[in-house]
Order: C-alpha cells, then structure tokens, then sequence
C-alpha cells in the first residue's frame, strides 16, 4: 500500500503588528489606516472624544444613551431606513461610551464600503435624537439595570468601584448609570452633550481591511470629510486617585451558593516601562488554566471553575500633560460558598509565596509562548487590528506600541516578572469585594485577618 507523502512544514514567515499611515483630512479628523491584503470585510472605528467625566453631574449615562442614538435616524433617513440601509449594505453598527471615550464601530465587505461610509458620517454628522426613540433607549437602560445588579460579577465590578474611588470621581459611579442619572435623561441632554464633545477635529478614524479596487481618499472625502464642527481644546484629563487599603466588603446575597470575588486595586498603565514584566507576571499568577492560582484553588482544592488575573487599562492621559493613567488590577472568579474563606486562604497564600520565592523560568517561558506565539492569530481579523488600533489612540500611545511590546515581553526576564506582578498585587494592599451569604462567609473572612470587614446590602 502506497501512502500519500506527508505534508512538510514550509518556512514560517516572520510576522509584526500592522502598522497604520497617518494622515488628517481637511476638517480636522484624524484618519489612521492600515491595508490587510485578504481581509474582504473592512473594520472601522472611531473614537470621540466624549469621556465619561464630561457628563454633567446627575446624568450619568448620557454618553451611553448617545452612543446607543447613533443608528436611531439623521437628518435623511428615520430609525426603520437607517437600519434597512445598513442591512443593504450587509453593515452592522455598533457603539459604546467608556471612560476615554465614546466608540462607533462599523463593519461593512469592502464592496461596499462608500456606501457605509457615507451613513456613519450623517449618523456621526447629524443625528436625529429623536425624543421618542430617546424615551425608548432610556427605558430600556432602566430595565437593564436590575439585571445587571443582580449579577454576581456585575454587582462586585460597581462595587470594587464604589469602594476604591473618591466618591466625586466619575470612576466611582456605574459606567452607564444609576438607575436615579439615567432616568433624568431625554432628547435635550442628549443632544446638548453631543454638541458639546462630537466634532471631527477631536474624532479620529481607524479603517483596517483591503482596500484593493476602492478609492479609499474618496470614499473618506465623500463620506467623513464632509462633516464640519468648530474645534475645540482637548480636555483636561483628572488625576485618577484611589485607596487601596486592605479592607473586605461583602455585598450580602441571603441564600447564596456561590462568592463572587473580586479582589484590586490601581497601578500603571502602559506608558509605564513596567507594563510588558507586569502583563507577563500577571499571566503567570492567574492568565491561564495552568497559572498558579488555578493551580491550586482549582485544580488542587476544587473551590473553583477557575480564578483569573489582569490588568485593564481604565484612562491614560497624554504624556505631554504630566499626568498619569491608571490600570485596574484585579483578581476575580467564583467558589461555593462554605469554601469562602479556606478559598481566600489559600489565595493570599499564593501571593504571599510569590513574593516569597518568585516565579520559575518555565512560568515565565510558557507565558511568553502564549502571549507573543498566539498574536497572528489573535490579529487576524480586520476589526481586532482596528479595535487594538483604537485603543492606542485613545490611550494616548504611539502607533507601533503593540509592535514593539510584543519585542519586549519576549525580552522580559523571570526576575523583572517576579517583581512586576508582587508589586502589582501586594497581600496587604488589596480591596477585597465578596458577592455572597455574608452570614455564612463573613465570620471565616475575618478570621483571615486581610482587612476590616464591611457588610451592605445588595
């Protein structure tokens, strides 16, 4: 019996994050574009400048409710055509407010991209607001906010928040709102927080995909060059402040089966030259299924489906201002709730031997493996590179900051990891929220001895 040859591997082909040209068009929109031979279906993003912490006191959730107004109608088309629209187009539009900005993300096939184009600069350019699709986003955010507080991990994030942050900064309070902020909005706040933050000359624009066969400086010249809007200095950017003593508040949830754990604190952001150690340190202690802390409260204790470690960027400010970003680090996951505090136990034990002995070389290696091997095929679509693009900008990075980081995670070293990620979760500066039975774990918590011990109601 004859077999067919089996295939060789060929030679791998040396790969680097894209990068973008930057240019601006004539009304100010700063416009970064990347060509991705291949990628038929093109990704667009565009970043507002519209933070959070310019929402007017009692409205938060005025960004979000904008946001979500972009697709309901503009000065052409009403909410029912500006959908149908976007369907000819095989188009989907989606947006978001968070604390560096508002985001508007489009995918559309390179086909017909003008034509996309063209409706994300009138949503962008003229939006209806109208009041009574206004009405209908709002009461649909209030009716999305019990759920979300009736979720474990959703309650713990606001709370963490609450917790952390001085209670006049906009970072203390929900990202979308309070049910009490949300539902003071209408159509006239709505409007009067657009016309004061969207403007070209404070936008920019990420287009990733193949623009072979597409006229891509027209199609932007038809489309977002025409949208006009006074400019405007860029805001000032707060000091992000917080208090990291340890402490522990338990959200009570009488009859709880399970803990949701959320343990953080603030440190820095990726301007920092700590941030390549501290993403790789951070992998190490609870990245991944094989991370120590998964080790242990999973896989030896059995407390847990799986505990997780990171860091997530929360607002950086532009270098040249002098002041600082922040990250929130943090630790979170779930355990059955007679395991609460053996499971908070054995956390803190794992910390504290990280900075006891560190980390090994083969923690080190298998995270690099990880990290860096997996990025072609994290990048492979059009709207990841877009989306990673974006939030460079909107961090205030330079365009080759993925590129180079990627060099230097694989340049960290074991020792500079170790100290990374013992600087980043030090046992006894850690805010510590537990979502659960507060009769059942508040006792054992206690006795641990991580924090005085708080309990509220849900």
């Amino acid at each position: 019996m004859e077999f067919h040859p089996q295939p060789q591997p060929g030679t791998a082909t040396p790969w680097g994050f894209p990068a973008p040209e930057r240019g601006t068009l004539p009304n100010g929109l700063t416009v970064l574009r990347c060509h991705r031979p291949g990628q038929q279906v093109i990704a667009v993003e565009v970043s507002l400048a519209a933070p959070l912490d310019a929402e007017p006191k009692g409205l938060e959730g005025v960004a979000t409710i904008m946001a979500r107004a972009f697709s309901e109608g503009t000065d052409k088309l009403s909410a029912e055509d500006f959908t149908a629209e976007l369907e000819r187009c095989g188009a989907t539009l989606d947006a978001h407010a968070d604390h560096p900005a508002v985001r508007v993300s489009l995918e559309v096939p390179a086909s017909r991209l003008p034509k996309a184009l063209g409706l994300l600069a009138d949503a962008l350019r003229a939006p209806a607001f109208p009041d009574n699709e206004i009405e209908r986003l709002v009461n649909n955010r209030l009716d999305e906010i019990p759920h979300e507080l009736a979720n474990p991990a959703r309650r713990a994030a606001m709370a963490l928040s609450a917790e952390l942050f001085p209670a006049d900064s906009r970072m203390s309070r929900p990202r979308q709102g309070t049910e009490e902020s949300v539902a003071r909005i209408d159509a006239a706040s709505v409007r009067a927080f657009y016309e004061a933050h969207v403007r070209p000359a404070t936008a920019t624009v990420v287009i990733v995909g193949d623009f072979t066969g597409v006229d891509l400086d027209q199609a932007l010249a038809d489309s977002l060059g025409a949208w006009t809007g006074a400019t405007a200095e860029p805001r000032p950017v707060p000091p992000i402040t917080a208090d990291d003593t340890g402490r522990v508040l338990i959200v009570d949830r009488p009859g709880a089966v399970q803990t949701q754990l959320l343990i953080g604190r603030i440190g820095p952001d990726r301007h920092d030259s700590v941030w390549p150690a501290q993403v790789l340190g951070t992998y190490c202690l609870g990245g991944t299924l094989t991370s120590r802390l998964d080790k242990v409260l999973r896989e030896e204790k059995g407390y847990t489906y799986g505990v997780r470690a990171f860091a997530q960027v929360l607002r950086s400010a532009p270098p040249a201002e002098g002041a600082t970003g922040a990250a929130m680090l943090a630790i979170s996951g779930s355990v059955d709730t007679p395991n609460t505090g053996p499971a908070l136990a054995d956390l803190w034990t794992v910390l504290r031997t990280l900075a006891a002995e560190g980390l090994t070389d083969a923690e080190r290696d298998v995270a690099v493996q990880n990290l860096v091997g997996v990025a072609p095929l994290k990048y492979e679509t059009a709207a990841a590179v877009a989306g990673t693009l974006a939030d460079q900008v909107e961090q205030h990075l330079p365009d080759d900051f993925q590129a180079h980081l990627y060099e230097r995670l694989a340049r960290t070293g074991t020792v500079e990891a170790t100290a990374a990620v013992v600087s980043a979760f030090p046992a006894d500066r850690l805010v510590t929220v537990l979502v659960g039975d507060a009769s059942q774990i508040a006792g054992p918590v206690r006795e641990l001895g991580i924090g005085e011990v708080t309990v509220i109601a849900s």
